[in-house]
């Protein structure tokens, strides 16, 4: 059994992808006392530059030793001193994981990809941690499935995190309905007129709080509309639109007050977020983006509704359908599903395990 003393996260600034290695980092901490040492933030290449650097020559990393791993990261100056014995590297995203391998191969230690990373795979790392809806080699031994993504979400700290970000705000006994919006993908579109029919219908529901945040997929025009729906509608306890304040964050604190969660079904992270905060979440579908062939082998939307089902069938999750009844979803004085749902830990239990 691997005993690391210490861990240090490969960040590429995609929130949803810090917040997987960020998870798996933590329950690490908690369960062996593996520490946390630093987060390295990969720099960020484009175009052509990505495609040679980061696609291409990343190939010879799998195959390369400790020498051209230095090379490498010499390349993109970034440099190996000073990394201790002992510690796991942890990535998420393919930008980040040709580094978090390099790094490993340089200093002697062990490589953690979370998710499959296109061209390098998952085969040349120790450890991959990937989602069952990603297509995989099931007879891999370095691989660790998941039913959604691992998050960093804690139940133990959320009332602390929420009572600190609303200030002097108490909804003791209240309907707090969180509402976590995506935002548009390759299979997704969500339009300002799908959060109007939606949404829009929040606006009148009397004896409820709301709190409202988007994402850096939702765009400037859905955030227009959401700001037209609900600004100064009485019922709106906060609204955070990330197209304004793009660094912005707080899910962590707004599941720490809510009762109900809604969230759209385009983002797989904000619905393990809710889910692993202890919510039956009212998954919210958004319109898709048909692609008939990637459909017919698995891919696109489909390969998501499989994980959808799989949580639906735990519990886990209620599917709303296209019209949703929101009146109904909203009865219960809350909405939870009091299972045992934590993929992060689950991740973190079967690294140390190996």
């Amino acid at each position: 059994m691997p005993k690391f003393k210490h861990v240090i996260l490969l960040s590429d600034d995609i929130r949803g992808h810090y917040h997987q290695s960020l998870g798996i980092a933590e329950w690490l901490e908690r369960l062996s006392g593996a520490h946390l040492e630093q987060i390295v933030h990969v720099p960020k290449l484009h175009g052509l530059q990505r495609f040679m650097k980061l696609k291409v020559s990343a190939r010879k990393l799998a195959k390369g030793g400790q020498d051209y791993a230095k090379k490498w990261l010499t390349k993109f100056g970034v440099s190996a001193d000073g990394i201790e014995k002992d510690t796991l590297f942890i990535s998420a995203g393919s930008s980040t994981a040709p580094f978090c391998l390099a790094l490993a191969k340089a200093t002697g230690n062990k490589s953690a990809v979370v998710m499959t990373p296109s061209v390098l795979g998952t085969k040349p790392f120790d450890y991959a941690v990937v989602p069952e809806h990603d297509f995989h080699d099931p007879t891999a031994l370095n691989i660790c499935t998941t039913l959604g993504a691992p998050n960093h979400i804690y139940i133990p700290d959320l009332p602390k995190i929420a009572n600190a970000f609303f200030t002097g705000k108490d909804f003791t006994g209240e309907k707090v309905l969180v509402i976590l919006v995506g935002g548009s993908d390759a299979n997704y579109k969500l339009t300002p007129e799908w959060a109007e029919d939606t949404l829009g219908p929040l606006r009148y529901v009397d004896g409820i709080k709301l709190l409202i945040t988007s994402s850096r997929r939702t765009g400037e025009a859905v955030d227009k509309k959401l700001a037209e729906m609900f600004n100064g509608v009485p019922t709106v306890e906060y609204m955070i639109l990330i197209s304004q304040k793009p660094h912005y964050n707080s899910v962590t604190a707004l599941l720490g007050k809510a009762t109900h969660v809604l969230a759209t079904d385009d983002s797989v992270s904000m619905v393990s977020e809710a889910v692993t905060a202890g919510f039956k979440v009212g998954l919210l579908r958004v319109p898709r983006i048909p692609h008939k062939v990637k459909e017919f082998f698995g891919y696109g939307a489909k390969r998501f509704d499989a994980m959808f089902d799989k949580m639906i069938n735990r519990r886990l999750i209620e599917d709303l359908g296209e019209k949703p009844d929101l009146m109904r979803f909203l009865e219960p004085p809350e909405q939870k599903h009091n299972l045992d749902y934590n993929e992060a830990k689950r991740a973190a239990e079967w690294i140390i395990s190996k």
